[in-house]
């Protein structure tokens, strides 16, 4: 018998209870192992819970029972998580996590305090929820020289794109609605900031690349500026908005060329074709789209968050875990910091939107610039050439306030 703790009693970690529970015997039959919940570590109590025996106050209970060989933490942050991912590895322990907060900050670490031990640390559900995305990236493609990342990976942001989008609605009304819906937190920063994205990204980017991208040298904004105005004109040219977490492998990225760039990571609002795979992605979905050198373009789709799709994702990494008890399972990504290209230096097309009196300026600058026509309007919007981004930059400095909104092309 193998047996699992689970560390948080929460949304994701009852979750893993349920799937474990409710799937036990396809588990058990595909893992050749009989698996067990044997504890679950809460402060809180849970009376006339089908599972309230199991429940335990003291995390020492969990840490000392040599029976425990697999630990869940889905606790969230970097505290406490920390501190009980560490003692659970250094025990032995094979830790399966939700928490990509954790994985971005400390996943090295811990897979290095992993391989001492002959245990796991693994963590499929950090990304894209349900999609199984990091496996793929371990091994079905680990031959591959993986050229670029792009994912849409927070569903609130998804869900409140999809809505202005389709309602003409603006920004502080989807985000009202996506709150009181439960999928937006009353302080919503971490989602429409899009710092949630830049860590999952950094993690994909960081697997990709078999190094570490340090999510806080990642070029980071949200959907806080989006417009409905925005949408009519992406709408009229072709396009829609999506956040995207992008990770571009460089030239020379894996030759490890002395003091060049290795690769370029951003997180933004972009203008993605309608016709691209990944402008389907609608609501609270995930999608996220691989490319590498030999197989060409994938994509890999589905539930993003939500109790039963990460738990899901989480019990994947138990099964693993329980197929390989006393067996360090090799991740490719070193402690190695990856060199990460400065955004100004990097290029794209842009979106502008600006007052009807600067399209002389767009076209004085822009010859080849592209007037998007969205009948009685008043103010006017382009579709300008690739260029790098720090030109870019100079040109919205010479628009003032001239310039009504800008975003990024996503091709």
């Amino acid at each position: 018998m193998i047996n699992i703790a689970v560390l948080g009693y929460g949304t994701v970690g009852s979750g893993v209870v349920e799937v474990v529970e409710t799937n036990k015997k396809q588990l058990n039959k595909k893992t050749q192992q009989e698996l067990n919940v044997k504890y679950i570590l809460d402060l809180r109590e849970f009376p006339g819970d089908p599972y309230e025996d199991k429940i335990v106050h003291d995390v020492d209970i969990i840490m000392n029972d040599p029976d425990v060989q697999i630990v869940c933490e889905t606790m969230g942050g970097t505290g406490a998580a920390y501190k009980f991912t560490r003692a659970a590895l250094e025990a032995g322990k094979s830790v399966c996590t939700s928490n990509k907060a954790m994985v971005a900050a400390h996943g090295t670490e811990m897979l290095e305090i992993a391989k001492k031990n002959n245990c796991n640390y693994m963590f499929e559900a950090s990304v894209g929820g349900g999609i199984p995305i990091i496996r793929p990236l371990m091994s079905s493609l680990c031959h591959e020289y993986i050229e670029e990342i792009a994912g849409i990976i927070n569903g609130t942001t998804n869900f409140m794109l999809t809505k202005m989008e389709r309602e003409g609605a603006d920004y502080a009304e989807v985000l009202k609605e996506a709150q009181a819906l439960g999928y937006a937190e009353q302080d919503p920063s971490a989602d429409v900031e899009g710092y949630d994205t830049c860590r999952k990204i950094s993690i994909l980017a960081s697997l990709m690349l078999g190094k570490t991208v340090n999510f806080e040298q990642v070029y980071t904004e949200g959907i806080t500026k989006v417009t409905a105005d925005d949408f009519a004109y992406a709408s009229a040219a072709g396009y829609t908005i999506k956040l995207l977490g992008t990770a571009k492998a460089l030239d020379g990225a894996y030759e490890g060329e002395a003091g060049k760039p290795e690769v370029s990571v951003k997180v933004s609002s972009y203008l993605v074709p309608v016709n691209h795979p990944i402008a389907l992605v609608n609501d609270v979905m995930n999608g996220v789209f691989v490319t590498g050198n030999m197989v060409g373009e994938t994509m890999y789709y589905g539930s993003g968050a939500g109790k039963l799709p990460t738990a899901s994702a989480v019990v994947a990494d138990i099964a693993e875990c329980a197929k390989h008890v006393g067996e360090n399972i090799k991740v490719f990504w070193d402690a190695e910091e990856a060199k990460i290209a400065d955004y100004l230096e990097t290029e794209t097309a842009f979106y502008v939107r600006t007052t009807a009196d600067a399209a002389d300026a767009v076209f004085e600058q822009y010859p080849d610039a592209m007037n998007i026509i969205v009948d009685g309007r008043n103010d006017a919007a382009f579709v300008l050439p690739v260029m790098k981004e720090k030109d870019f930059v100079a040109f919205a400095e010479k628009l003032g306030d001239k310039l009504l909104g800008r975003l990024r092309i996503y091709a």
